[in-house]
């Protein structure tokens, strides 16, 4: 199985159960914590990590990560850093992790989208150019979690 683009890649997303949905966008959104420098996001990851979760507990991390997302706005759009705007992105990706999604949403999707748009701002503020490595670093975090599940495409 090879997941090279994002049609294949989405509607592999798409068959997952909502806890293995959650699993995925906490990988993906792991892959970009070092561009978010707030201490609360690293809490709403192992909130999002717990079996065990209730949903009033995924209500709470998920106002967490919308606190920081808000100050993060404030910060980036004053400031116009993209730094900042990577942790923006990032902690919009955590919210993602932590949300009751809505009927036919993808929580998975959506922190990897987030998560993308947090590297290609890093890209930016580092003035390398735009190199797009993250969705194929999704693809293969997707790639090895169905395999360990035995799922193929």
């Amino acid at each position: 199985m090879s997941i090279n683009n994002d049609k294949d890649f989405k509607v592999a997303l798409a068959g997952l159960l909502l806890a293995h949905q959650r699993k995925m966008a906490v990988s993906f959104t792991r892959r970009v914590m070092d561009l978010c420098y707030d201490a609360r996001i690293k809490g709403v990851l192992l909130a999002a990590e717990r079996a065990d979760i209730t949903e009033p507990e995924l209500l709470l991390a998920e106002h967490a990560a919308h606190q920081v997302r808000v100050r993060s706005f404030g910060e980036c759009s004053h400031d116009t850093s993209w730094s900042l705007q990577a942790g923006h992105f990032v902690a919009t990706a955590a919210k993602f992790c932590v949300s009751v999604p809505a009927a036919g949403e993808n929580i998975a999707w959506n922190a990897a989208m987030q998560a993308r748009l947090a590297r290609t701002c890093q890209e930016a503020a580092d003035g390398d150019g735009i190199i797009n490595a993250e969705s194929t670093a999704q693809y293969e975090l997707l790639e090895s979690f169905l395999s360990a599940e035995g799922k193929t495409l």
